[in-house]
This record gives structure tokens, C-alpha cells and sequence, in this order.
């Protein structure tokens, strides 16, 4: 019976998430497609360059927290206001540093490109308010993403209200960049009065719990930057080595080829309570529930990405206009990442339950130094189809090659191959009648 009402809860948390950014991608789509066919492709590059800095500095803000939050709130129940308040806190003061950092290397790299400045400081508000996401955890905990899904749609709306005035009224792309910052600024307030709203413990810091929490997730620290090395500096080489068009045109892909992908963020956001549980009482289930989710995650992103192969010009044409149709190559590459990408997402479910965190490190170094050099020997020649080829292959390294060789990494790896051939993602007859299994006994 409780087992009956768990996987109730889990699917209508995973309805809520799902249906949210159902809503949240209409709205996201409908005006990032007017605005991108508005600021063209050097307005639209411009405005990715930016968020590629604020992107990979994220990577740092985070301090590796979030991989490792819904368990200690699963945990520990009744110190949640001193999760909550620590790890504000901390994220607090490595986002402020991040936003110096961002705006000190591009004043130096594109000294002599003040608007490219402005642009980029402007977006990198958003890194010192994005410290509230932590909030999201806490409800994700509680199978009651309900909340934070409705308050991510408000701020969403108000977004893209600001982005329509400023299409209305023609305005420079400098009013553009400052989007993503009201974003954040309109979900920080919503989810500190959903919090409260729902009784939350109250906020409270501790130095001793800041300290075993950092040593819980510096792990994933090193690992998030190695992933924003491979996500993010392929824009940041194509504005420097071919120039701004080029940013907007792999960016209108790969953009276009992760449109559906809060689909698999949901799937692995409500199965993540489920799997941390079942690791506390039945080691077989986990696993199970391991594989389960890889092939899910493998099988609807293969599907996805076979469409997108086949319809990419006239997708591209229809939604951003002639302008973009240099976009379609790399569109039709940068679409398979997706599969790999979103097994590397669900994995950390079982990287944060075997307390794995430490391998990650060597996984990701490698698909980094990978795409950096990959991105060096064909953006040149290739534009933004070889930064989609150095893409694609960073990210089947990140998943599939390197933790086979790494052992406390390589009976995932199998899990996964395991997965992908649909080998224990069933329950048995054995499994499902535990009386007839003792009996065959």
C-alpha cells in the first residue's frame, strides 16, 4: 500500500514538473523564436556568448550543492532550515565572486567591444540570484514540486512579458541580456514566499554543517566545471576564432535540438526521491530502478533525435527564417548528444548514493580536454558543425568510454550498456510474487 501511494506521489510530481515546463517551453519558445528572428544572428550569437560565460560560471556557483541536496534533505528532516540557510549562503558568495570574475576576463578578452562588455555584465546579474534554485530541492524532497514548478511558470511569464515590451518597442539587444537576470529575480522572490507559505523550517547557517556539506559536494565541484568546459567554451571559441554569426547559428541548434528536453529533466527529477529511498532497503530494487531510468532516458532520446535528423531544414526555416538555415548541419549533429548528455544527468542518482563523487572528477577532465581539442582542430575549418562533431564526441567519452576504465565507475557503466539492451529493467515473475521465488527455492 505504501509502496502503491510512493509511486502515485512520484507521478504526480513527475506530471507537475512535466506539465510545467510544457507551459514554460511554449512561452520560451514562442519569444526566443521572435526575438532571435529580431536581433538576427550576431545580435542573437552576442547574446549566447554571454550566457556561455554565465554558463560555465555556474558550473562554479553551484559548488557541486545541488547533487547532493534532495538526499540530505531525504536525510535529515529535521535540519531543514539549516540546509536551506547554509547553502544560500554559501552559493551566495561564490555567485558574487563568480560576477566579478566574469566581468574582469571579458573587459580584458573583448577590451575593445564595450557593447559585448555591457552584454555580459548585464547577464551575469542572474549568477548572484540563480543561488535561490536551492529552494527547488527542498520541494523536490517533499514530492511537492507542484510549488516550485507554478513559480518557475510565474517568473517565466513575467520574462517573457519584459522580452515582448522590449520587441514592441525595438530595443537594443543590451535590454535583451538583462532577461535572464529578471528571470531570477522574479523566481528568488516566489520561492522564499512559497517556502514560507508552506511552514519551512527556519533559515539558520552553520559553519560545521558548511563544512561537511562542502566535503560531501567538492567532489562534483571540479566535475561541473570539467562539464561547463565542454558545454560552454565551444561558444566562447566560435566568437573568438570565426565570430558572432557563427555563435548564433550553433546556438539556434543546439538550442532547437534540447527545446523538449525538460521532458527528461522531469523524468529524472521525480525518480530521484525513489531510487535514494530503495537504496536504503532493497539493493536489487535500486539497481532496477537504476537501469529503468537509463533506458527511458536512452530510448525517448533516440526517438527524439531520429525526428530531429530527418525534419531539421524545415524546422529551422519555419522557426527562425532563411537567415538561420546555416544552423540545419549542426542541428542534425548536436541532436544525439541529447541521449548521452541526459544518461550522464540520471547516473548521478547512483553516483550520489554509492558516494561515487570523487570519480567524476577523472570522467569529465577527460571528455574537457577532449572537446577543447577537438574544438581547436575543426572550428577553424568547420565553423559550427565542428564544434556540434566536438560536442557529440565530448559527451559519449563523458558517458560511455572513460568510466569504463575507472573502477568505481565501471559496474555503472555496465548498468547502463545493461539498460540500453533492456536486461533487468523488468521485473521478474520471481521479483513480482516473492512467495512463488522462496517456494522455487
Amino acid at each position: 500500500m505504501l509502496k502503491r501511494f510512493l509511486a502515485n506521489k512520484t507521478a504526480r510530481n513527475a506530471g507537475w514538473l512535466i506539465s510545467g515546463k510544457v507551459v514554460q517551453m511554449v512561452i520560451n519558445l514562442l519569444v526566443g523564436l521572435l526575438t532571435a528572428r529580431y536581433l538576427g544572428p550576431s545580435g542573437y550569437g552576442l547574446i549566447n556568448y554571454a550566457a556561455a560565460y554565465t554558463g560555465f560560471f555556474t558550473a562554479f556557483c553551484t559548488l557541486g550543492i545541488n547533487s547532493v541536496l534532495v538526499k540530505e534533505f531525504v536525510d535529515n528532516r529535521g535540519r531543514e532550515g539549516e540546509i536551506l540557510g547554509t547553502s544560500l549562503v554559501l552559493r551566495a558568495l561564490s555567485s558574487f565572486l563568480s560576477a566579478i570574475t566574469i566581468i574582469s576576463i571579458v573587459s580584458i578578452v573583448d577590451r575593445n567591444e564595450p557593447t559585448t562588455i555591457l552584454v555580459v555584465a548585464l547577464c551575469s546579474i542572474g549568477v548572484v540570484f540563480h543561488v535561490f534554485e536551492v529552494f527547488h530541492y527542498w520541494f523536490q524532497s517533499r514530492l511537492a514540486s507542484k510549488t516550485s514548478a507554478i513559480c518557475t511558470l510565474a517568473a517565466y511569464i513575467v520574462t517573457a512579458a519584459y522580452r515582448v515590451v522590449l520587441l514592441v518597442l525595438g530595443a537594443e539587444v543590451e535590454w535583451f541580456a538583462l532577461a535572464t537576470s529578471v528571470d531570477y529575480i522574479c523566481l528568488a522572490v516566489l520561492l522564499l514566499l512559497a517556502y514560507r507559505k508552506h511552514q519551512g523550517g527556519a533559515l539558520r547557517v552553520s559553519l560545521p554543517y558548511a563544512r561537511t556539506l562542502l566535503s560531501k559536494s567538492c567532489h562534483f565541484i571540479l566535475s561541473s566545471l570539467m562539464v561547463a568546459v565542454y558545454v560552454q567554451t565551444d561558444k566562447i571559441m566560435l566568437k573568438q576564432m570565426v565570430g558572432e554569426a557563427e555563435v548564433g547559428y550553433y546556438a539556434t541548434a543546439s538550442t532547437t535540438a534540447v527545446v523538449w528536453c525538460f521532458i527528461l529533466q522531469a523524468i529524472v527529477d521525480s525518480c530521484y526521491p525513489g531510487i535514494a529511498q530503495a537504496y536504503s532497503s532493497d539493493r536489487e530494487e535500486f539497481k532496477r530502478r537504476c537501469r529503468q531510468l537509463y533506458a527511458i532516458i536512452f530510448y525517448v532520446s533516440v526517438t527524439a533525435s531520429l525526428l530531429y535528423t530527418l525534419l531539421a531544414r524545415p524546422l529551422i526555416r519555419i522557426m527562425y527564417g532563411e537567415a538561420y538555415l546555416p544552423a540545419v548541419a549542426p542541428l542534425r549533429i548536436v541532436t544525439w548528444y541529447t541521449a548521452f548528455s541526459y544518461l550522464g544527468v540520471a547516473r548521478n542518482s547512483w553516483v550520489v548514493c554509492e558516494n561515487r563523487q570523487r570519480y567524476l572528477k577523472y570522467v569529465y577532465a577527460a571528455a574537457a580536454v577532449a572537446n577543447v581539442a577537438l574544438n581547436f582542430l575543426l572550428i577553424p575549418p568547420f565553423g559550427a558543425v565542428g564544434a556540434a562533431v566536438a560536442s557529440l564526441v565530448a559527451q559519449v567519452v563523458t558517458t560511455m568510454v572513460a568510466p569504463f576504465f575507472i573502477r568505481g565507475m565501471r559496474e555503472n557503466s555496465v548498468m547502463m550498456v545493461e539498460a540500453i539492451l533492456l536486461r533487468g529493467v523488468f521485473r521478474t515473475s520471481d521479483q513480482k510474487n516473492p512467495k512463488t521465488a522462496h517456494k522455487s527455492e
